[in-house]
């Protein structure tokens, strides 16, 4: 029975004990995951991190690796390049006195990302609930529509969690909506799959993430450390996020990437929208052909394919408010 006074997302993980909060689309979307990571912890649960990885996971030394495809990384893992968001939340994890290990997967198929759950899980000891976090909203596209964003991590990643039918407790959690827009994601048509997942039990709605609250502050101060971390590629999605939850509004600049860019920050972008995974896997028209993939550019290829099939698109719509 859910209740107004507590977001359904934490209604269905009262139960729970240990927690791994995953990041599903690669690059920084574990960022979009801490908030719900420290309020969890808050609550007295047991919390994990870990993301699907853009870094150049295969240049690790070898005592990093948990096992094939799963890397444990640390404060001070060393690494070719800059760019590892990884370790830079280990590192502020480590600053705020924080467990400090991110566990990391190479972008792989969803045969092979499975299998690194499953170590992953098995590592950790008893799991109750993996809460997957897209920064953005396309991973909540079924495949019919006009744009579908960069959809591949996010995919294999859904793919993977909703096979782990052990769980008891799989969700998906969206923080930044409207950051897909600059990928061709029409938000309309993200509102109406929202609304399908309701009609099924599958939407377990919308809350902010307030500047004022300690898990806001938190966060705000992670992605100020992980944009001085890289600062030739900080995150565009949680620096959209960090300027709503300020309070931001409109065109606001944060970094050169965006320069040929028009933004449009606004409060929407601070909300979470959270959705049961089993139930957004069964919606998706493709996802059941990505059983047996093994590589990420096999992903691409099965839904270029399925998209040829396809006798129509669902056209965008116009926001009518």
């Amino acid at each position: 029975m859910f209740s107004l006074h507590e977001p359904a997302l934490f209604t269905r993980l009262r139960a729970a004990r240990r927690v791994l909060v995953a990041g599903a689309g690669g690059g920084f979307d574990i960022y979009a995951g801490l908030p719900l990571a420290l309020a969890l912890r808050a609550a007295g649960k047991e919390v994990h991190l870990a993301n699907l990885s853009f870094s150049d996971l295969y240049g690790l030394d070898t005592d990093v690796w948990l096992d094939v495809d799963v890397a444990a990384v640390r404060p001070d893992t060393a690494a070719r390049g800059d760019y590892f968001p990884e370790r830079s939340l280990a590192q502020w994890l480590d600053r705020q006195g924080l467990p400090a290990t991110v566990y990391a997967f190479p972008r792989t198929g969803v045969k092979p990302l499975r299998a690194a759950y499953r170590t992953l899980l098995d590592h950790l000891g008893p799991v109750d609930a993996i809460v997957l976090v897209d920064g953005g909203t396309d991973i909540l596209l079924r495949g019919d529509e006009h744009g579908l964003g960069t959809p591949e991590e996010d995919m294999a990643s859904l793919a993977a969690v909703a096979g782990l039918e052990d769980i008891p407790e799989r969700f998906v959690a969206c923080l930044g909506f409207g950051v897909d827009a600059y990928h061709g994601v029409n938000h309309s048509l993200v509102l109406e799959n929202l609304a399908a997942l309701d009609r099924e039990g599958g939407y377990l709605g919308a809350f902010s993430l307030p500047r004022e609250s300690r898990e806001g502050a938190l966060y705000l101060d992670a992605v100020a450390h992980a944009q001085e971390c890289t600062p030739e590629h900080p995150s565009i999605v949680n620096g959209s996020v960090a300027a709503a939850v300020r309070g931001d509004f409109g065109d606001v600049r944060f970094t050169d990437r965006t320069r040929n860019s028009e933004l449009f920050i606004n409060p929407l972008m601070a909300l979470y929208f959270c959705v049961d995974a089993p139930a957004l896997a069964r919606r998706n028209l493709y996802l059941d052909r990505l059983e047996d993939t093994a590589l990420m550019r096999q992903i691409s290829s099965v839904i270029a394919e399925f998209r040829d099939e396809l006798p129509r698109q669902r056209p965008p719509r116009a926001y009518p408010h």
